[in-house]
This record gives C-alpha cells, sequence and structure tokens, in this order.
C-alpha cells in the first residue's frame, strides 16, 4: 500500500445536537483515483469542508504528507496543494476562460500583478493558458465570457482553474452536478484524463462517472464510514445496496 498523501483521524464535526461527521478516518494514497459516495445528508460535503479549512472539526485531525493542517487557514492548504472544486460554480462571469486561467496560473507563480497584460506579453503563462484549454476543450470558447459558456465548460472551467493551482491533493465535489447528459461525457472524459500525478478524491452521485473513475470508494452513511473497497466490492456490498444504492444493478465490474 502506498504513504496516504491525505489523510484524517477520527473526524468529528457537530452543529449543535446533529453529528455530521461521526470519527472519520480515510486515507488517500499517492496517486489515488478514490471516490466518497454515499446518500443525501450523508456528510461528504461537511467532510470536504473539513478536509480544505472551510469548517473547523469539533474533534480529530487532518494531515497532508503527515503535516498537521487541521488548524490552517484554507488559503494555505492551497498553497500546500490542496486544492478543491465546489457544487455550485465559484467563477467570474465576465472574464473569459483564458483571462481566468491566466489569473490563476499568475497568481500560482505570484505574478497576478501583471496578469491583465496581453499574454504574449508573458509567454510561460500563455503557454500553460493553451495547454490547459486545450486539455478541458475549451480552446474554442476560450475568449468568451463565461456567463455565456454551456454549464458543461462552466464545470470543466472550475477544473481547469483547480489545476492550474498544481495541486497535490485535489478534491472534486460534484463535478457532473445540473450538467446536462448530453455534456457529461465531456466531464467524465476530463476527470478520467487529469494527470497521474495528482491525487483526486471526487464526491459525485452520478455512479457511471464514479465506477468509471475510481479505484478505490468510501461509503458515507449518517456520517460515518459504513465500509470501503475496490468499485467490485462495493457493488457487491448488500450493505450499499440496502443503504444507498437499493436495486440499482450495477455492472461495471
Amino acid at each position: 500500500m502506498n504513504a496516504p498523501v491525505l489523510r484524517t483521524e477520527r473526524l468529528v464535526k457537530r452543529f449543535g445536537g446533529i453529528t455530521a461527521t461521526d470519527h472519520v478516518s480515510l486515507n488517500v494514497e499517492q496517486g489515488a483515483r478514490h471516490a466518497l459516495i454515499g446518500p443525501n445528508g450523508a456528510g461528504k460535503t461537511t467532510l470536504i469542508n473539513l478536509l480544505t479549512g472551510v469548517t473547523a472539526p469539533t474533534s480529530g485531525r487532518v494531515y497532508l504528507r503527515d503535516r498537521d493542517i487541521t488548524d490552517l487557514a484554507p488559503q494555505r492548504r492551497v498553497a500546500l496543494g490542496l486544492v478543491r472544486t465546489f457544487q455550485i460554480n465559484q467563477l467570474f462571469s465576465s472574464l473569459t476562460p483564458l483571462q481566468s486561467l491566466a489569473l490563476a496560473v499568475a497568481g500560482r507563480e505570484d505574478a497576478a500583478h501583471r496578469w491583465w497584460r496581453p499574454m504574449g506579453h508573458d509567454l510561460a503563462i500563455a503557454a500553460e493558458c493553451e495547454t490547459l484549454l486545450t486539455r478541458f476543450r475549451l480552446h474554442e470558447l476560450a475568449d468568451r465570457p463565461t456567463r455565456e459558456l454551456p454549464y458543461g465548460k462552466r464545470r470543466l472551467l472550475e477544473i481547469a482553474l483547480a489545476v492550474a493551482l498544481k495541486p497535490s491533493v485535489l478534491l472534486l465535489d460534484e463535478p457532473a452536478a445540473g450538467v446536462p447528459a448530453a455534456e457529461r461525457q465531456d466531464i467524465l472524459d476530463t476527470v478520467a484524463a487529469l494527470p497521474a500525478e495528482v491525487c483526486v478524491l471526487l464526491i459525485e452521485h452520478d455512479m457511471d462517472l464514479v465506477f468509471s473513475f475510481a479505484r478505490r470508494l468510501t461509503v458515507l452513511v449518517n456520517g460515518a464510514v459504513l465500509t470501503e473497497g475496490t468499485p467490485a466490492q462495493i457493488a457487491a456490498d448488500p450493505q450499499v445496496k440496502a443503504v444507498y444504492l437499493g436495486d440499482m444493478s450495477i455492472a461495471h465490474g
């Protein structure tokens, strides 16, 4: 087993009398393609908020490469390589994909003071943006305001912006949420093609995306880990079928 890059120890979050996460211990290994699934209200997004510092835990610890980051602010975690996307797009609607990516890359390189200059003035930033636009199927829309993009393309741009920060761990919170069926294949293909060196923890209700992407799954129910295993093990687990998948027939192996 590879050493975990991201791990939690008995992570608890209570909101008054409600326990949103209940002693969750999770290991995300180097190069992981790991999915976090469970019914609505299982505590998935709360766990992501705890991992990224948006929410402080009631108890328990979070470690990134054996560094205790439990008390670090979200921006400090991003600087250390822990980056997320959100269920709802966090984009500047008036900027184009090219401008958005240039801002992200320039900020990462501490060159944000010149992000607004014509792209040709910084060849390194321009080249990286071109690569990202191509990888995320945004090249033909590079100069259109983000508000004019189809919703699926906006989701792709959000993932591209996260990757532009060069994360060691990428947390994808329902990347296909709200995406029309006709646009979901782009999301599937792009998530599958994410850089191998990036550990990915995915939250998603779309089982096609989960089972085509993940090599390991953790199932949360009522804030606690019900079970963990390979896609084949999870699909065949009677507990999972009873509390989450119901009578769904999953033939993903």
